[in-house]
């Protein structure tokens, strides 16, 4: 059975909205051919429902609301027959195949170039391990950070506003609640905010005015039961990122004039 979690978070979904979701999605590869009537009635319940729970979710109706599924599905279902050696292969094009350099240039100039004042991280979930991984690479070239998680208290945020430069959020789905409630407060205040999630549309990035996309193979996963290569690559290009961090600043040691 898919993972509908994520795709109704902050929605009002009844009992048989969440039911006829969960039917589209397993059967994906008929229902636009049985149309509105049909899946209706195989759910016992009426066309206006189906139309219904299309709006509650954001679209116009029924087609817009499959034509927006099927790249999560479909790439879900490629996912399941990719080959174990297949998985292993964490290509640099990958990596970056949704990222610019004008992005990453953009992270080093609003984010690892700020002087005197914080780098506020945030995370939630499996997405935390990452955020801390950031946050001790960080504080190894002397940064000022703070890093938060869904257990500290939002006064973590909010008493820290004034002296937070970047803020900067972590999360595979982009649709965590109480991450989208964070950017929301540090974009209010003022702050440069970037995120890292996965790279099909969503809230958390539509918010951030930096917003790195990596590539996740099983985008219905939101639990992380499955092998996924969402965060292996958020490691590999924050590694990326800090390369080019230094690089600029080793270019600029070696060009200042010598005593």
């Amino acid at each position: 059975m898919v993972d509908i979690a994520k795709l109704t978070q902050g929605k009002e979904l009844s009992e048989l909205d969440q039911q006829l979701l969960t039917y589209i999605l397993e059967n994906m590869d008929c229902v636009l051919q049985k149309g509105v009537r049909q899946i209706a009635k195989e759910n016992y319940t009426s066309p206006a429902s189906v139309i219904r729970l299309s709006k509650k979710l954001g679209y116009t109706g029924f087609i817009d609301l499959y034509y927006h599924l099927l790249p999560l599905v479909n790439v879900e279902s490629e996912a399941d027959t990719t080959k174990e050696a297949d998985f292993f292969e964490l290509e640099r094009s990958l990596m970056l195949q949704h990222n610019s350099i004008e992005k990453l240039d953009a992270f080093v100039e609003n984010v690892l170039s700020l002087d005197g004042k914080v780098i506020f991280i945030y995370a939630a979930g499996f997405s935390s391990i990452t955020a801390e991984y950031l946050y001790k690479k960080l504080l190894l070239l002397g940064k000022q950070v703070i890093i938060a998680t869904a257990l500290d208290s939002v006064g973590v945020l909010e008493n820290n506003l004034k002296n937070i430069g970047a803020f900067v959020a972590i999360s595979k789905s982009g649709e965590t609640q109480g991450v989208l409630d964070k950017i929301h407060t540090a974009k209010k205040a003022g702050v440069y905010t970037v995120s890292f999630t996965k790279e099909t549309p969503n809230r958390l990035g539509e918010y951030s005015d930096l917003n790195f996309k990596i590539t996740d193979q099983h985008k219905l996963d939101d639990r992380n039961l499955l092998p996924n290569t969402f965060f292996p690559f958020t490691l590999l290009l924050i590694e990326y990122l800090l390369s080019r961090y230094l690089k600029g600043i080793n270019e600029v040691e070696d060009t200042s004039p010598q005593d």
